[in-house]
């Protein structure tokens, strides 16, 4: 948490940051236009950032975009703000987004993490049923995870596996692992406490997808998770990423996957994401 703090000290740091938070995925051109330095300076404030966590890079052919990511900001938060008055904090915050909330692009969620773990145990966590069911609230993932393949979701180790309609993108293993998102169901709208109306709604939101990104760093690995192509104003997007109900989302989820492989066991009562 020292190198977060230290990075947050310098106001044209916590502004860049402000500026991914109002806009995600931008280039060093982009974010340099809407400060009085050179563009030189601002590299190397990103990479202040970057060394502390609190942004990642996502290499979109010749462009390099820079997103915020919450994982360090989310560890302070449960740090100091879960032992005094969270429910408070984040009615306030709610309520700010809500007041502020303008017309937007389709958002991107982007989460780096590190984990004490090798890509082939990373790969098993999120491909094998029995690793997944231990961290996504009791649910297996069934694939064989070639390429236009349906994911399958069985709710319990005797239950039928259901066909969400998510399907294979792109498989390589201990490196790349991509696939279609499912859509809001009946389950959804109980949880969240939406009319059949809501349901009806969001259920009108097209198909997104998640990218895990496998990368060996040093005796760690780095894992980053990239889920887009949302409809502009998102209600998956809000979900997945812990902004409604209860949290949970890949905040959650990724937390919970970390925990197991370092420790053997998952974060208790895991909230499956979206």
């Amino acid at each position: 948490m020292d190198e977060v703090f230290r990075a947050l000290a310098d106001a044209s740091r916590r502004r860049l940051l402000d500026d991914l938070n109002a806009r995600n995925g931008q280039t060093l051109r982009e974010l340099s236009a809407g400060l009085a330095m050179t563009r030189q300076s601002v590299s190397k404030h990103l990479a202040v950032l970057e060394a502390a966590n609190l942004v990642t890079t996502v290499r979109r052919g010749r462009e390099k975009l820079h997103h915020l990511n919450p994982a360090p900001i989310n560890a302070i938060a449960e740090r100091w703000i879960d032992r005094y008055d969270r429910e408070r904090v984040r009615a306030l915050s709610d309520l700010r987004r809500a007041l502020e909330r303008e017309p937007m692009e389709s958002p991107t969620f982007v989460y780096t993490t590190y984990i004490n773990t090798t890509p082939q145990r990373l790969w098993a966590a999120l491909t094998e049923p029995e690793f997944t069911r231990r961290y996504w609230g009791g649910v297996a993932l069934r694939s064989d995870w070639q390429v236009g393949s349906p994911v399958l979701w069985q709710d319990a180790p005797d239950a039928e596996a259901r066909d969400l309609g998510q399907h294979v993108l792109a498989a390589e293993p201990y490196r790349l692992l991509s696939y279609s998102w499912h859509g809001f169901g009946p389950e959804h709208a109980a949880h969240f406490g939406w009319s059949a109306e809501e349901l009806a709604a969001r259920q009108h939101e097209r198909r997104s997808r998640v990218t895990f990104e496998i990368t060996p760093y040093g005796g760690f690995v780095k894992l980053t998770v990239v889920h887009d192509d949302f409809d502009p104003d998102s209600e998956m997007y809000r979900a997945i990423s812990g902004q409604l109900g209860d949290g949970g989302g890949w905040p959650e989820l990724l937390a919970s996957v970390k925990t197991l492989l370092e420790t053997g066991e998952p974060l208790p009562d895991p909230v499956p994401a979206g």
